[in-house]
């Protein structure tokens, strides 16, 4: 048995967990809350109608190590380093590449949603045809 997480989570009970975490009312209540116990409860608890046994604190440790190996990976490959990867990133980066996005540049610029150099790009593709 490993540390506090309990057994290893199988890629079916990873899938799930995302597919949960997907849900725009969930996403919205992770985001605006610190103590987020009663969220990872109702996590826990749609993980259970899928037959997948899993507390809550299980829910929000894989939830918190998913999200910090992908920021990991988001960040390396920013920096240039493709060779960095891991399994379910693009289920992941549906899900938070564009609120990480908008973070970032809100706290900026305050209203932009991409960062500067997506848009000088676009204007000069368009300036150029």
């Amino acid at each position: 048995v490993a540390n506090e997480g309990g057994k290893h989570w199988t890629v079916n009970e990873v899938r799930a967990l995302i597919r949960i975490w997907s849900d725009k009312t969930i996403q919205q209540q992770l985001e605006g809350t610190v103590r987020n116990k009663r969220i990872f409860e109702q996590v826990a608890a749609r993980l259970q109608k899928f037959g997948i046994d899993r507390d809550w604190k299980q829910c929000r440790t894989k939830y918190k190590n998913l999200k910090h190996e992908y920021k990991s990976v988001k960040s390396a490959q920013d920096s240039g380093i493709s060779s960095k990867s891991m399994k379910f990133f693009n289920e992941l980066d549906a899900i938070l590449g564009h609120s990480t996005m908008e973070q970032a540049s809100k706290s900026d610029n305050g209203e932009s949603e991409r960062p500067p150099e997506w848009t000088e790009a676009k204007s000069e593709k368009d300036s150029i045809g």
